[in-house]
């Protein structure tokens, strides 16, 4: 099963790539791992907010395959564990389902119709996080959960 993380517009602090990349590497040691960067809309300064929506979300479902089992990192999303995560990740796994997609909106959120594509949805906390700091929670998380699936010491209970 490959795991593709698609999100919007590139990471602007350095402290935060680094921390992407780092756990980006570690999850490739248990399979395929892809971050997807889909570039920012140009000129937002003086766009409605829910037009940029509309366009970041034509990007996201020009990227999504019909089989593609794809979940939204979402505040209104199913709570998890880290334990949780891990159950949750060896059941997709042993699905056989061939691509495990996460989105990881804009500023702004995700418009209607990539809810309507995206029935699943995933929050990793009722606080509210900047889009760019979600993607290295995220990131670890699923190094977390591997790290848990594999019996490594990563994780302390």
């Amino acid at each position: 099963m490959k795991i593709l993380l698609i999100v919007i517009g590139k990471t602007d602090q350095q402290w935060l790539v680094e921390g992407i990349n780092q756990y980006a590497d570690r999850l490739k040691h248990f399979g395929q791992f892809e971050l997807q960067v889909i570039p920012d809309i140009k000129n937002t300064r003086s766009m409605d907010p829910q037009v940029q929506k509309v366009r970041e979300g034509e990007q996201i479902l020009k990227l999504l395959q019909p089989s593609d089992d794809v979940w939204l990192l979402d505040d209104k999303g199913r709570e998890m564990t880290s334990p949780e995560l891990a159950g949750w990740l060896e059941k997709r796994m042993a699905q056989s389902t061939k691509r495990l997609v996460f989105i990881i909106g804009g500023p702004y959120g995700f418009p209607p119709d990539v809810y309507d594509r995206v029935p699943g949805r995933l929050s990793l906390s009722r606080m509210t996080f900047s889009h760019q700091m979600v993607r290295l929670i995220f990131v670890e998380q699923l190094y977390r959960a591997f790290s848990i699936i594999n019996n490594l010491p990563y994780h302390h209970e």
